[in-house]
């Protein structure tokens, strides 16, 4: 068959401009559920040392003076709370569903998350009982009840197995230049915030203002100060190199002497001087 082309019009453009409403959330922060997961969340919480929070340290709340209470911000990102021979641990699910994404989620989607939340909770036989020490005893019908209408997943949504992952503000709703928070920022970049080294910049300013996130490109004390572009936002003057790069399965790599790679390595690199490049300090 014959390849015809479109014959060209005219070019039209729309003269009504469309609107984002900001409205009031509906009933949605205080069900029993979340009350129930968030009281059990902070009892684990209180009770861990330190060392062993897995999004640490302890947050304070900024508006409050010396001594202030600690406030943790629960995200509902899929917290798998269980009890082992040494204390409390959380695990990440295969996905987290946030609060307004239960409005879309298929039951039979929801029940595989219930059942793979089940087999972990099963291998650590100690976490039911120390659940229902603590008050939560909806836990166990939780993990066994199968998910088939949407108030299977609203009480899964809401649930200490999906609701606690215990963030900071921060690090739950954060915006750069602050801090980046999960919900605005692709959690395979943003979870490096939680391994790497406290003397790398993950997060830096673009030369086009925008803000982005860059990686080594070799392992501590390689010596090469290079820096890959990890993550930029749309708009950024870099998003169609970033992806062209993936499209031909590249990289795109900033130099050693660039703005960014000495943002990067900034705490690594001696005074005075004007490149990222062997040799870097490990103090």
């Amino acid at each position: 068959m014959a390849h015809t082309e479109l014959p060209l019009g005219g070019v039209e453009s729309e003269n009504h401009p469309w609107d984002i409403r900001l409205v009031e959330h509906p009933k949605r922060f205080e069900s029993a559920q979340f009350r129930a997961a968030k009281r059990t969340a902070h009892a684990i919480l209180g009770s861990m040392d330190d060392s062993d929070l897995p999004y640490g340290p302890r947050p304070v709340d900024p508006g409050a003076g010396p001594g202030a209470p600690e406030h943790w911000e629960m995200h509902h990102g899929g917290s798998l709370w269980v009890k082992g021979s040494g204390g409390w641990r959380m695990y990440r699910a295969r996905v987290g569903i946030e609060w307004s994404m239960q409005f879309c989620a298929d039951p039979a989607k929801v029940d595989r998350l219930r059942q793979e939340a089940a087999e972990l909770v099963d291998a650590f036989p100690l976490t039911l009982p120390a659940l229902a020490e603590l008050g939560y005893e909806e836990a166990e019908a939780l993990l066994r009840t199968p998910i088939k209408d949407a108030d299977g997943v609203e009480a899964w949504t809401d649930s200490l197995f999906n609701a606690c992952v215990p963030l900071s503000r921060g690090n739950h709703q954060g915006i750069l230049p602050s801090v980046p928070g999960e919900h605005h920022y692709p959690w395979p970049v943003k979870a490096a915030d939680f391994v790497r080294y406290d003397d790398f910049q993950l997060w830096v300013t673009l030369p086009d203002g925008t803000h982005g996130a860059v990686t080594p490109v070799d392992r501590r004390g390689s010596g090469d100060g290079h820096v890959r572009l990890a993550f930029v936002p749309e708009g950024s003057a870099a998003a169609s190199t970033i992806a062209e790069a993936q499209d031909r399965g590249l990289m795109a790599v900033l130099p050693a002497n660039s703005d960014v790679a000495m943002q990067a390595f900034a705490q690594q690199v001696d005074s005075g001087r004007d490149t990222a490049a062997d040799p870097l300090s490990t103090r």
